[in-house]
């Protein structure tokens, strides 16, 4: 591992309990630049009502600590809550990221959304990370490793020695991510784990949720060594028996509540549908899209 990837960011999580989210300040200690990962913008279902909550408390973080935002990342188009990307855009000017692969999954929901004059280059961001494309927060090295299976275009964002890994792996008492999403792919998750689980074991490993098993407090940071030895789903497991294991365990989930709602607006890099004639902002919501429809 070259020398300034064993940097040592600081990290501060800021967990959303609504939808059991983790967002993630990462910043450089010595030039005080951050980079803020996978942030929420509020949205209530039952009202329709959104805010800004969450994403000003990182601000007052920022502000507090007197820090400089170079980068705002998403791991993936989320499909359990907005993204803040685009409010933050705003308050700070800075760049906004996501991988690649983004425009295959535009590509598939706007034919689920109907949306003909929907772009699907992946310019709502300002940039696009490619498998292994190197950035920087400050003076720490940050690259890019591309890690399908959960969705079509996740990656994980490795900082120095932390690794932002979305949702592919949770905290080991949890497991893995669910891979049964439109574009989702069980091996394809497999073969993202374990190139996350060959980074040096001493990598701290950033979960984007935590669902509180057996209901223990909120938590987020691990390490490899840790996921390897300890992961309900990966300690001593072949690939194929994980492969059974998360086909097997996606059937008995329940879609997301808020994918359908989420994914119109993160698919636009968090921004809200533009107000119609009266001014309102109205969501689209297709009816008998998805499967895994919950009637118990």
């Amino acid at each position: 591992m070259p020398a300034a990837a064993t940097a040592r960011p600081d990290v501060k999580g800021f967990y959303e309990a609504r939808t059991g989210s983790v967002q993630y300040v990462v910043s450089d200690p010595q030039t005080k630049r951050c980079a803020i990962i996978d942030p929420v913008l509020d949205f209530d279902e039952k009202s329709g009502a959104t805010a800004t909550l969450q994403a000003d408390r990182i601000l007052d973080y920022i502000a507090e600590n007197g820090l400089t935002v170079e980068w705002i990342l998403d791991t993936h188009p989320h499909a359990d809550h907005f993204s803040a990307a685009a409010y933050l855009k705003e308050r700070t000017s800075a760049s906004t990221g996501i991988g690649s692969e983004v425009v295959r999954v535009q590509k598939l929901w706007k034919g689920i959304y109907n949306w003909p004059e929907f772009a699907t280059d992946g310019s709502q961001w300002d940039h696009l990370f490619v498998d292994g494309e190197h950035f920087s927060v400050g003076s720490i090295e940050g690259s890019v490793i591309y890690s399908p299976g959960h969705t079509l275009a996740s990656v994980t964002y490795v900082v120095g020695d932390a690794a932002f890994v979305h949702d592919t792996i949770f905290m080991p008492d949890s497991g893995t991510a669910r891979a049964d999403f439109p574009g989702g792919d069980a091996r394809q998750l497999w073969h993202s784990i374990s190139a996350i689980l060959a980074l040096p074991d001493e990598t701290r490993v950033f979960t984007g949720h935590d669902y509180q098993p057996n209901g223990r407090a909120p938590c987020w940071e691990s390490t490899v060594g840790e996921q390897k030895r300890c992961n309900a789903h990966l300690a001593g497991v072949t690939e194929e028996q994980f492969v059974e294991l998360r086909q097997a365990r996606d059937k008995t989930l329940p879609m997301p509540k808020l994918i359908l709602h989420a994914l119109q607006v993160n698919i636009r890099g968090g921004r809200l549908p533009e107000p119609e004639e009266n001014g309102a902002r109205y969501l689209k919501f297709p009816l008998n899209a998805l499967k895994g429809a919950a009637w118990n």
